[in-house]
């Protein structure tokens, strides 16, 4: 209702400040962004802090609530409240994507080091939950608990989730890319052959190519899990380290293709292995099908060492 209500409000959905990123902020991001902090802090005692797209560091609980009733949890959270948000006035698809991490021991909740409780591999089970809402033509929620991925789909007259998507699982290859081939020239050249072999039909994976690029993170993750290939969003001249943030972005997202039988890759490894030296970390991001991502990643092993 908040996210509806506000995109049919004129006054709404107009560029606001900067957020952490040097983007420009819309309402909906600052809504967004308040509701999944209470949302998160105040479902009940187990999560203890939040870190946010939209703020510059991490937020304990009893912060975000005003109440040192919550400064206690096992788990700390992470999100991008509204990724896609620049789709809002075209009415395109948009969403929220967000992870839970099992808060370290020696991590506390003191704002000097609370950043050590978000800074940890999403692999060997460090990263519990991974998630993403998708708001279009239908609300879907997808979420892993780390043993498969299930679908939910929001029945708004009775206001529930039914669940709808079993046990999701992406095809091993699909004919799908999604790129902003817009930044071709920009992109390196193992990247770029890469593309170029798509085009023209010779990808290893036998499939004509498709493209199919929204330009929200989460509608393009979605259609690759339903029907199989590949997203990438890779480094360019201009953005060396990519432009999607690992915490929040490529690693809940990497945890929920790979539960459902897919992969996920910086280009040269596995994005759930990385470990993370700050909040906002980016990384290239390359998510998908097992086959077409294994594929990207041998053209960038043969051209790193050409």
């Amino acid at each position: 209702d908040d996210l509806y209500g506000n995109a049919l409000d004129k006054s709404t959905g107009l560029e606001l400040d900067e957020n952490v990123q040097g983007e420009v902020q819309q309402k909906l991001d600052v809504v967004c962004n308040e509701i999944m902090l209470r949302s998160l802090c105040g479902c009940g005692s187990a999560i203890a802090a939040v870190a946010s797209e939209e703020e510059e560091v991490p937020r304990c609980c009893s912060d975000v609530m005003g109440n040192s009733a919550f400064e206690t949890g096992d788990y700390v959270a992470v999100f991008d409240p509204l990724d896609g948000s620049k789709n809002i006035d075209s009415s395109l698809p948009v969403g929220t994507i967000f992870g839970i991490y099992k808060k370290p021991i020696k991590g506390t909740e003191t704002s000097d080091n609370l950043d050590d409780s978000f800074l940890q591999r999403g692999s060997n089970q460090n990263l519990v939950v991974g998630g993403y809402c998708l708001y279009s033509a239908t609300t879907v929620l997808v979420l892993t608990l780390g043993s498969g991925v299930d679908g939910f789909t929001l029945d708004p007259d009775k206001g529930v989730f039914l669940h709808t998507h079993r046990d999701i699982r992406i095809p091993k290859s699909g004919a799908i890319y999604s790129f902003n081939e817009a930044n071709f020239m920009d992109f390196s050249e193992g990247v770029q052959a890469y593309l170029q072999g798509l085009k023209t039909g010779s990808s290893s994976t036998g499939l004509k190519a498709q493209a199919r690029y929204i330009g929200s993170l989460v509608g393009d993750i979605h259609n690759i899990l339903i029907n199989g290939g590949v997203f990438g969003y890779p480094a360019t001249q201009s953005n060396p380290s990519g432009k999607l943030r690992l915490l929040y972005e490529s690693c809940p997202m990497a945890m929920i293709v790979e539960q459902a039988g897919g992969a996920a890759s910086t280009g040269k490894g596995r994005i759930l292995d990385i470990m993370p030296n700050k909040i906002h970390q980016r990384v290239p991001t390359f998510i998908g099908s097992i086959e077409n991502v294994y594929e990207i990643d041998q053209f960038h092993k043969y051209y790193d060492e050409a």
